[in-house]
């Protein structure tokens, strides 16, 4: 046995069977030993962004890692944007990095890199295999690693002899599956801190996992008690919502509706989340949302135990049997009543709530055109809300391309801005080959609108010609049916409101990937 197939029969063992891959010379024994080795889904993205978004949105759906395969140093600094975001979204990844073989190294052939310098910032656990021997023990470590709470990026880096050398026969290789640590109990003296701060004042921030189905319930149970509201962070990883669970809507975005949000909180309980903070400083703007006077009181971190301090601190305030409060009531409108005419973002959040499939995901980069979406979606059927962490756009179709994998048998809907849409447009031809259920919406301004917006907030001025020039997608305008087709994906165009819902219903009723353009 060689050691690329020791690694594969590591991952295996420890429950990783799905690879996304964009390989190189330097990584073709893996390649090899994927093929001949049964268990391992391979999935091939068309640039290393898809491969390491793709990556996160398994995680953030299965909530086990998936590993990914990229070529040497370029080849993981390609997937680099989307390991950010992962990294944001606290998404256990195991990343398979191919290096030239140990003794080409000195040699400084032309794709030499420092790999492991271009991994670490994005990384929490960087290492490099020294011999075919050390593979199955350093693998196993990386998937520890990535499964450590809340969930961790794990860069192994392999040089090509080490893969294709030859494992000793008396080297011991550890087996079976791992054991994971669960995530750190809260203590008393917190979810003390936490009862005692709690009113008609407080703000429940919840982040991580505390925004999963039964750890909302357990919020609302305490908002009904207390009178304490309940919000998420605004870069939520993953939001089970919907009609019937508790609605947590999200902190704005724009600085002054997050103050405006914000401002009637004396105190705010964090419960996975961190204080609030703009995305970017702004002249004579605040970094931080929340009042100035305003307390931080931390019932619990992220990598600890999120559902079971709510229920502690339910217990602690005689709230465990109440009835949850602000839980999202149903908002179907009819076929007769769905909104027609001029595009708006209130018709298409109407349509979006009515015709949603029950257990759908929906992974959303609509950008400035979706930022009312949450609340007015909110009594949709149940449902999963994926979101950007990191800020780098380009994340939802690979990260749906993830999610498609890892539920098969659920709708995933993308809701894209055409701007962000290019930098990962290849995620597309993924979808097609591998028949993924994903709906794709592209909103099409034919601009990066919120450069537009950002251009003003930071008191930039008024864009003149070339500023106009480089936020605008038109000359030439994109041709989104063009580019889905190209890659295998059927595509359609909406320009009113009832020609988007007549496409959306038949696209979410189809087998398979599509596109539908609404041009806005």
């Amino acid at each position: 046995m060689n050691g690329a197939e020791s690694l594969v029969h590591t991952l295996l063992e420890t429950g990783v069977d799905v690879c996304f891959t964009n390989p190189g010379t330097s990584e073709m024994h893996f390649v090899s030993a994927l093929d001949r080795i049964p268990g391992m889904r391979c999935v091939l993205g068309l640039f290393e962004g898809v491969v390491t978004g793709a990556a996160d949105g398994y995680w953030r759906i299965a909530e086990r890692p998936a590993s990914t395969l990229l070529h040497l140093g370029p080849g993981l600094g390609n997937g680099l944007a989307n390991l950010h975001n992962a990294r944001k979204a606290r998404s256990g990844i195991v990343n398979v990095v191919g290096e030239h073989a140990t003794y080409h190294i000195p040699l400084n052939a032309p794709l030499t890199s420092d790999i492991e310098g271009v991994a670490r910032p994005m990384s929490h656990w960087v290492h490099t295999s020294r011999s075919a021997d050390d593979i199955a023990t350093d693998g196993r470590a990386a998937v520890a690693q990535a499964r450590t709470a809340p969930g961790q990026i794990a860069t192994l880096i392999l040089p090509a002899d080490t893969a294709w050398g030859t494992v000793s026969a008396g080297a011991a290789a550890p087996r079976g599956p791992l054991t994971v640590a669960a995530p750190r109990a809260v203590a008393d003296e917190r979810v003390a801190a936490a009862a005692q701060a709690l009113g008609p004042d407080t703000l429940l921030l919840l982040g991580g996992h505390a925004l999963r189905e039964s750890p909302l319930a357990r919020a609302g149970r305490i908002a009904a008690k207390t009178g304490c509201a309940v919000m998420s962070e605004f870069a939520a990883a993953r939001v089970q919502r919907g009609a019937g669970r508790v609605a947590a809507l999200r902190v704005p975005y724009v600085v002054e509706a997050a103050q405006a949000a914000l401002s009637r909180f004396r105190r705010i309980v964090l419960v996975g989340a961190t204080p609030p903070v703009a995305f970017f400083a702004y002249p004579d703007k605040p970094s931080l949302l929340a009042p100035p006077a305003c307390e931080f009181i931390t019932l619990a971190e992220v990598d600890e135990d999120l559902d079971g301090a709510l229920a502690a601190l339910a217990d602690r305030l005689g709230a465990s049997a109440l009835a949850p409060a602000g839980v999202a009531q149903a908002r179907r409108l009819s076929a007769s009543e769905l909104p027609t005419g001029a595009v708006s973002s209130e018709g298409v959040a109407a349509i979006l709530s009515s015709l949603l499939p029950e257990n759908a995901i929906v992974v959303d980069e609509s950008v400035t055109f979706g930022r009312a979406f949450s609340a007015a979606t909110a009594g949709a059927p149940p449902h999963d809300w994926l979101t950007g962490t990191g800020g780098s756009i380009g994340f939802a179709m690979p990260v749906a391309v993830g999610a498609a994998i890892a539920a098969p048998d659920r709708r995933v809907v993308v809701l894209e801005g055409d701007g962000s849409g290019m930098y990962t447009l290849q995620a597309l031809w993924t979808m097609a080959r591998e028949g993924l259920n994903a709906t794709v919406v592209v909103f099409a301004n034919r601009a990066y609108q919120i450069l537009r917006g950002e251009f003003l907030g930071v008191g930039a001025g008024e864009p003149g010609p070339r500023a106009s020039q480089m936020l605008s997608l038109d000359s030439p305008a994109l041709d989104w049916l063009s580019l889905a087709r190209g890659m295998g994906v059927s595509a359609t165009r909406a320009d009113t409101l009832g020609d988007f819902a007549q496409q959306f219903a038949r696209s979410v009723a189809t087998p398979g990937p599509t596109l539908i353009e609404l041009v806005i």
